[in-house]
């Protein structure tokens, strides 16, 4: 930097020494703005040794040709050097006697100014009012005064002058047009200082002159604002007609304005007008999303549509309109883009949503107001990915943010119980945002029930679809679900003991559930492989069988294979549980005899003989307990099946199926007197038709 300096130095005089040399050669004009730059560099070499050379050289500028520049540049070199204020002001009186312009001796005064030189500046100011009395720019240099006045909160002083002013626009001594406007900002950033301090009755003065002034003159853009900013006075006073019959004045003039319609909506508010404040907030939100913003209103902190919502909303909810607050929280969080923020709105609005909704009975309006929460879901969602960007997006807040929404789902995902679709909607957006939060077992835990349940519900609407696309689209998006939650269990798995869980049988039904439904070529393949599963419990092999079996699906093979297990299964348990026992046969029986009829394709008419002989040898006739209502069915399905083969003209296989049915009677309890006549009058008919028929 020195280097530098030295150079610049160098070069300078170089220069100045060539003009010296031959005056005639260099105009004085020349040579003065050289040794305005020689001086310049001493003074920005900043070095006491080199004040007195930026002195000498200004003050030989100065002499060589005097200008505004230079004198300046002399005022600049005089403060640097910490000069007396009494040689100070003596310089700038010096400047008046030069004839120097108003505009010159104003700016060297707000040098003064901003150098802390109050006293010097002050004192030169009020001469130069005093030496351009009679120009007709004195304005500038009043308004100057007042400016600094109120600087020094000199403000009796100021407001004399500002009287002197007004009176003179009332009496055909007005101001250029220019200076009005400057006048009007004077009075603006002094109300505008009192508000920040929330002295209203001061800003309500300082307005008022302004006003003044308007009524004086003729009105422009700016009035409209000065009426919203009186508004907001009155209503930090609670003058609330007063505050209406301004803001009214205002949307007269300029009705498209955001800040009016904002103190037409806190109007609204203060008054309990609940329609007036949601209108109010409409429009400000049509407003805002296509007009830019204006400034310079009492709130100069509000930039934005998102900094207007805030207040609309923190404003409506501290006096009590939770509604008109609800709706300001819904765009403030659709409109900012700070993702913080916005956490932080659908926070409040679930705070406020979730105990209203608990307390409303089922209705349209409860429907909708789940809506709301769903949205406000989903907003959160769509804004995570933003939020996880950087360094700190592993931040012990952001998870807790990602943890507080994951658990509000749930709160909600409760209310949806009865609405499936809400239902499905907040398990899935649930499991998306715990997807945010480090997988601990807590949170696979809860991935995992969200899948499961969000497959459980899809099936259930797959069940009950109306139409065959609709079916399709709920079992597709269930077996999506299920190999989601399968991948999850894999990991759950790895983190402790889950023996007793039952996710792995559930998400094999429901994959089998929607291969079968959906007729796959591959579900033969996938079964090999159920098969082959070592703890695969009866149980679980009948709901196999059922859902073989019910509607769209077909698969009366894969039934009957799933219950023969289930049936050794059962015969194989320690603790023999008949009841369970008896239903499985049952479902079998059923299978292979629908109605009485035996379906021959699935199974011999001899392997089915054998599971009725397995009933009553081996449970009816050793086992307490077995229920006499499927006795009687047995007895029953066996006189079917007997007259079914008599109908076929097979006499021997009847009479040996309805003796059967004769067996089971014997093991009837109560129900044996019932049916034990009339079966045996019906089975000796049978005989001796059948003898009839042999014969």
């Amino acid at each position: 930097k020195m280097n530098m300096y030295f150079f610049s130095f160098l070069m300078i005089s170089q220069s100045f020494d060539i003009g010296k040399m031959d005056k005639n050669s260099v105009e004085p004009e020349m040579l003065a703005k050289i040794l305005r730059l020689l001086a310049t560099v001493y003074l920005d070499w900043d070095d006491r040794e080199y004040y007195d050379k930026a002195l000498s050289a200004i003050n030989l500028a100065n002499k060589e040709h005097l200008n505004p520049a230079g004198l300046f540049l002399k005022i600049k070199i005089l403060l640097k050097g910490e000069t007396a204020n009494e040689e100070l002001l003596e310089a700038c009186i010096e400047i008046l006697h030069l004839d120097m312009s108003l505009d010159i001796c104003l700016s060297i005064t707000n040098l003064l100014m901003d150098n802390e030189r109050e006293f010097v500046g002050f004192h030169f100011l009020k001469i130069i009012c005093e030496h351009f009395k009679s120009s007709e720019n004195i304005g500038k240099a009043l308004l100057l005064h007042i400016d600094i006045l109120l600087q020094r909160k000199e403000e009796l002083l100021a407001k004399e002058k500002i009287e002197e002013i007004i009176v003179g626009q009332q009496t055909g001594r007005p101001l250029p047009k220019g200076l009005v406007g400057y006048l009007h900002s004077i009075l603006w950033k002094k109300a505008y200082r009192s508000f920040q301090m929330h002295n209203y009755d001061d800003a309500l003065h300082w307005y008022c002159y302004s006003l003044r002034i308007y009524e004086s003159d003729q009105m422009d853009m700016e009035f409209p604002k000065l009426k919203r900013n009186m508004a907001s006075c009155y209503l930090h006073l609670k003058q609330l007609d007063k505050a209406k019959e301004a803001v009214a004045e205002a949307e007269h003039l300029d009705p498209g304005n955001i800040f009016t319609q904002f103190y037409l909506f806190k109007i609204a508010v203060i008054e309990g007008n609940s329609d007036g404040a949601l209108k109010a907030i409409t429009t400000l939100e049509n407003l805002l999303t296509t007009e830019a913003l204006e400034g310079n209103d009492p709130f100069a902190d509000t930039s934005s549509p998102v900094k207007i919502f805030s207040l609309a909303a923190q404003f409506a909810l501290e006096n009590g309109q939770q509604i008109v607050g609800e709706k300001a929280l819904e765009y403030l969080a659709q409109y900012s883009e700070d993702p913080e923020q916005i956490f932080t709105a659908l926070k409040c609005l679930f705070r406020l949503l979730v105990p209203k909704v608990s307390e409303m009975p089922e209705s349209e309006n409860k429907k909708k107001e789940m809506d709301r929460l769903l949205t406000c879901l989903n907003t959160a969602l769509l804004k995570f990915p933003q939020f996880f960007v950087g360094e700190d997006s592993t931040s012990d807040s952001r998870i807790n943010e990602a943890h507080w929404f994951r658990k509000i789902g749930y709160n909600v995902e409760v209310k949806c119980q009865k609405e499936k679709q809400r239902l499905i909607n907040v398990l899935v957006i649930s499991y998306q945002l715990s997807q945010f939060c480090p997988s601990d077992q807590v949170i696979l835990i809860a991935q995992k029930t969200c899948l499961l349940m969000a497959a459980s519900v899809d099936l259930e609407q797959g069940r009950k679809a109306s139409t065959a696309f609709e079916q399709t689209r709920f079992l597709n998006r269930a077996l999506e679900q299920t190999h989601k939650c399968r991948d999850v269990w894999n990991l759950l798995k790895e983190t402790g003991d889950f023996s007793n869980d039952p996710c792995e049988t559930l998400l094999l039904l429901y994959e089998f559930e929607v291969k079968a439904k959906m007729n796959d070529p591959l579900l033969d393949s996938f079964l090999e492989s159920v098969w082959e599963l070592p703890h695969l419990e009866s149980k679980t092999l009948e709901i196999i069988a059922i859902l073989a079996m019910e509607m769209p699906a077909y698969y009366p093979s894969i039934a009957l294979k799933a219950l023969k297990r289930a049936l050794l299964l059962h015969k194989r348990k320690e603790s023999f549980d008949v009841f369970k026992y008896s239903n499985c046969l049952h479902n079998l029986i059923n299978l292979l005899v629908p109605g009485g009829v035996p379906n021959a394709e699935l199974c011999s008419l001899e392997e089915v003989w054998d599971y009725f002989e397995d009933a009553l040898s081996h449970t009816v006739s050793q086992t307490e307990g077995y229920p006499e209502m499927e006795i009687l069915w047995l007895m029953m399905m066996s006189w079917n099946v007997g007259i079914y083969m008599y109908g076929r003209r097979k006499y021997v296989s009847a009479e040996k199926w309805c003796g059967l049915s004769l067996r089971f009677l014997d093991h009837l309890g109560s129900l044996k007197r019932t049916y034990e006549t009339q079966v045996n009058i019906l089975y000796s008919e049978l005989v001796e038709a059948l003898h009839k028929k042999q014969g």
